[in-house]
């Protein structure tokens, strides 16, 4: 059988030298191979960050979900996962659902760019009709100047629960199909008459915005995002760590 071997050649070109090009680096495929190999593992070290925002009254499973599904993946005992996730807020410290206090990482000023952000829900309206939680803070413009902003280089914009309601309020959901918890559908109908409503997913993919419903269902998707960007084997391997049986199917791909 005849074996084929070949040299690249790599030229830099010298206009001043009569148009001369001389090669400056010589590389085998086999070496060509272990460069890209290299370079490629590199890549994968690379931890993608992932913002996943607090406000008082947020629903705790809401945010502590992802948080959860996001951290542990690729984790090894004491050894990081694949993602870089932390908390940002507009004040700290946040007040929770019970209250529960939360000191955020990073404040809506000065938090790493993300390649994921989270916009969790949470919250009503008291008795007087005053809203708090996500129907506030879906009227907030410091928040909504935030999600706007990060939704311009975002590789993924994911909401739980009634944070499609500040999606909704920030414009990104015009168009799309979306969900959010079962007793908001109606004014998430309301605040995004253009967005059509899915009533029985889990989960709605619009390609980069992703919703979810109500409180637990954060966590099915936060499982799909992983199998979307690392396959259906690590999020597995997450959810068996977790003891989270309950995931893979009620999803919806738009």
């Amino acid at each position: 059988m005849p074996i084929f071997s070949f040299k690249i050649l790599i030229y830099v070109h010298h206009p001043t030298r009569n148009n001369v090009r001389n090669p400056v680096i010589c590389l085998s495929f086999n070496q060509l191979q272990k460069i890209l190999s290299l370079f490629f593992s590199f890549i994968m070290t690379i931890k993608k960050n992932i913002a996943i925002l607090l406000f008082d009254k947020i629903e705790v499973l809401d945010f502590a979900g992802p948080f959860e599904v996001f951290s542990v993946c690729g984790a090894s005992g004491p050894n990081p996962g694949h993602f870089n996730v932390y908390t940002v807020a507009e004040k700290s410290p946040v007040l929770a659902r019970n209250g529960l206090s939360i000191n955020p990482q990073f404040s809506l000023d000065n938090c790493p760019i993300p390649y994921i952000m989270v916009i969790p829900g949470g919250g009503g309206f008291y008795e007087d009709g005053s809203p708090y939680g996500s129907r506030k803070e879906m009227h907030n413009p410091v928040i909504l100047n935030w999600i706007e902003k990060h939704n311009a280089t975002a590789e993924l914009v994911l909401s739980v629960c009634t944070g499609s309601l500040m999606l909704a309020k920030a414009g990104l959901l015009n168009g799309l199909s979306a969900t959010t918890h079962w007793k908001a559908m109606d004014q998430l109908k309301e605040v995004a008459p253009d967005t059509k409503l899915v009533y029985d997913g889990r989960w709605v993919d619009n390609g980069r915005i992703i919703t979810s419903a109500g409180v637990s269902a954060g966590i099915d998707m936060s499982l799909y995002v992983i199998s979307k960007l690392m396959g259906r084997s690590v999020a597995d391997e997450t959810a068996r760590y977790m003891q989270y049986d309950h995931w893979g199917e009620g999803g919806n791909k738009e």
